[in-house]
């Protein structure tokens, strides 16, 4: 397979080489387990059935995944094996299926979708760092769309991704994924459709936050956002000492009351005390083997 499936386009045989994502043909997994740390209406009461696909287009160099987003820890499966790992993750009650950072695999997760019609809602949970032409391979196959906005910078995309047209790409992305999706539905208090823009406040870069908020809100009024407050430096940041540690609680609140002061009301916001490691799963092959 000839790849350039994301925006890296490393147009690489896949089945010889590895390109930016280093990762192979098959699905290759860290972890499938109910996940109970999402927003609220995605976890829900029986949590959200999240597989963890190893591999990253994007690479954050503070990236809390780094296990399997750059060192690819994992297991190369069959779409067959995907599949029995869907259906075991509904037998235990969990309340959609959760792609997470499934981009470099969005084809091969088409294919699958097209044959297995899940009965529970599956989420897309992604960087934000998307092609549209392969989104549109996923069109009336994701229910949920639960994509980071990291930078609106290219000089932060560029620092700390090495994705300089990150903000352009995410951007068209957003537009995209907010047209398969539409409206919002609910059943209750548990998302069925729609989308959420994540955005994860970085230790210095208030600013670059609230420009995105003003993206937002001029942009996707409706459309619900999800502050978070959870980042946690895990690796070696000596070369970035500007977030080599926590947000404060000025920080964050700095973010959140100018969301609400914009007159966002569509809106999730974290406690700063999930700015710890306990909240990061173990990469341990759960219900992969």
């Amino acid at each position: 397979m000839i790849c350039n499936i994301c925006p890296r386009k490393c147009d690489i045989d896949r089945s010889r080489a590895a390109g930016f994502c280093r990762s192979p043909e098959k699905f290759r997994i860290a972890r499938a387990a109910l996940h109970y740390w999402e927003e609220p209406c995605i976890s829900g009461e029986n949590g959200s059935g999240a597989v963890f696909f190893s591999g990253c287009n994007l690479k954050c160099v503070y990236c809390q995944n780094f296990e399997i987003s750059r060192d690819n820890k994992g297991m190369e499966i069959s779409k067959e094996r995907l599949v029995e790992i869907f259906e075991q993750l509904i037998a235990h009650g969990a309340e959609n299926i959760n792609l997470v950072n499934p981009t470099h695999y969005a084809p091969m997760l088409a294919e699958v979708l097209k044959k297995w019609r899940s009965p529970v809602p599956i989420v897309y949970n992604s960087s934000g760092y998307e092609s549209v032409q392969t989104l549109r391979m996923l069109d009336g196959l994701i229910d949920i769309y639960l994509p980071d906005f990291k930078y609106i910078r290219n000089d932060k995309a560029k620092r700390y991704s090495a994705a300089e047209d990150y903000p352009q790409i995410a951007k068209a992305s957003l537009f995209e994924m907010k047209r398969q999706t539409g409206e919002d539905v609910f059943d209750g208090n548990q998302m069925k459709k729609g989308m959420i823009i994540r955005h994860l406040i970085l230790p210095q870069n208030t600013n670059s936050s609230i420009e995105i908020i003003d993206y937002i809100a001029e942009n996707f009024p409706d459309t619900y956002l999800s502050i978070m407050a959870q980042y946690v430096p895990c690796t070696d940041l000596s070369a970035f000492s500007e977030i080599n540690r926590k947000i404060t609680p000025r920080e964050y609140n700095k973010v959140v009351d100018y969301a609400l002061d914009k007159g966002i009301s569509k809106i999730f916001i974290q406690e700063l005390s999930s700015a710890d490691e306990k909240y990061i799963p173990p990469f341990d092959l759960s219900g992969v083997i």
